[in-house]
């Protein structure tokens, strides 16, 4: 994967929009639908890594930290793989073998009798899965501006589902059947995702390969702007909204793993019930405010951005020094408000990026920035609470959400312009 900047009278290889069918409401709704249940093992499921390993030999639980991010990193480095073969070979066949590749490790990871066997079927859930970047690159080549924008957002919000309401059925099932063989019986969730995906149409409408000009070199960079599909806005070339999603990522994960401890810290005592409530409050956040976000900030998605990462800096550093219930609601609310205008202005940056390119290929390469930016924050925060306490991690995240604010709202005079090669 490489980037190579554009030079100012390339006449390379475009893809631009063509006449294809767009979605249906209810298709994008059926693309969201699938990826819940999808992401319900994957999302509520690592949570309890820690009652997992004493089941294959390991009583104290050692590797669930390394455990956790196996997917992770695995998803991260298969993503853009699988972007460009969706490109090649169809979005819809691609979508149908990542849930069929979550099923698979499922099952393996839920039969699994020792730790080797686990972690390899972690490994594959990160190589076989990436249904979110499936997923986006599919709705990509049917939609682009506000529609694609929007979906995106319904897509996060999804994820965000599935975050909240997975763990509490996970936990409640788990007094009849341990989480390690809940992996086995949530098998059948992405197996369904892939029943339903069979009935959609293939997405091959929304995005048509232009002729390549007879002089150009085979593998220079594509123009930002064609004919066909207008030029993004200054500032969102993808190298800019690459790494925004890096830390915007970063920034909000940081403070995941050791949030129960930091609770714990501050206020002795708390049940956790209300620990898992704090927990899901950003989220639930989103779910409520995204669609209005939306509405009120895809015309300016980088003032909106700029705003997120400043809320998000708030909320973080307030996690430092609040000390009471009300206080840590507060702040979890500030950094909800941040979760989601990020989340709502970068889904509206990339779907001005996807104008004019294959989408299968920059949602993979937007996901594996995503996914690297999830690792280090994870190694941050193990770091950070290992030689300075669980306050360190949401001190780190402040850190970076700050140093972001400004070159987010900032437009770049000379924007560069790049693409990552097919």
């Amino acid at each position: 994967m490489s980037a190579t900047a554009a030079p100012p009278n390339d006449t390379t290889t475009a893809v631009a929009p063509s006449a294809g069918p767009v979605l249906a409401r209810r298709q994008v709704h059926a693309v969201a639908g699938c990826y819940f249940v999808a992401s319900f093992a994957a999302l509520g499921l690592p949570p309890f890594l820690t009652r997992i390993l004493p089941e294959l030999g390991d009583p104290t639980a050692r590797w669930a930290g390394v455990l956790y991010i196996v997917p992770t990193v695995f998803a991260a480095v298969g993503a853009p793989f699988w972007g460009r073969l969706a490109d090649r070979f169809g979005r819809k066949r691609l979508l149908l073998r990542a849930q069929l590749g979550l099923a698979v490790a499922f099952l393996l990871a839920g039969w699994a009798d020792s730790i080797a066997t686990f972690t390899a079927a972690l490994v594959l859930q990160g190589i076989l899965g990436g249904t979110f970047a499936a997923s986006n690159g599919y709705l990509g080549a049917a939609l682009e501006g506000p529609a694609l924008s929007k979906a995106l957002t319904l897509m996060q919000g999804a994820a965000r589902a599935a975050l909240v309401f997975a763990p509490v059925v996970v936990g409640s099932l788990s007094p009849w059947l341990s989480p390690h063989r809940q992996y086995a019986l949530l098998a059948v969730l992405p197996l369904t995702a892939a029943l339903l995906i069979c009935a959609l149409p293939e997405s091959r409408g929304g995005r048509a390969e232009a002729p390549r000009a007879k002089d150009a070199p085979e593998a220079t960079a594509a123009p930002e702007t064609t004919a066909a599909a207008p030029a993004a806005a200054p500032g969102t070339s993808l190298l800019a909204l690459y790494a925004l999603e890096f830390a915007f990522v970063f920034s909000t994960v940081i403070s995941f793993p050791y949030l129960v401890s930091l609770i714990d810290d501050r206020l002795p005592g708390t049940s956790p019930a209300v620990s898992g409530v704090l927990f899901a409050l950003p989220h639930l956040c989103y779910l409520v405010t995204a669609m209005a976000m939306h509405r009120a900030f895809h015309h300016r998605p980088r003032p909106g951005l700029a705003l997120g990462f400043l809320c998000i800096a708030l909320g973080l550093a307030g996690h430092g020094v609040a000390d009471s219930l009300p206080a840590l609601t507060a702040v979890r609310l500030v950094l909800g408000a941040g979760l989601t205008l990020g989340l709502v202005c970068l889904s509206v940056l990339a779907a001005d990026c996807a104008k004019g390119r294959a989408p299968g290929a920059m949602f993979g390469s937007l996901e594996f920035f995503s996914k690297a930016g999830a690792v280090a924050a994870g190694v941050a925060a193990a770091v950070g609470n290992s030689s300075f306490g669980p306050a360190a991690p949401v001190l780190t995240g402040t850190a970076v959400a700050l140093a972001t604010v400004v070159p987010t709202v900032l437009p770049l005079v000379n924007p560069l312009r790049t693409r990552w090669s097919r």
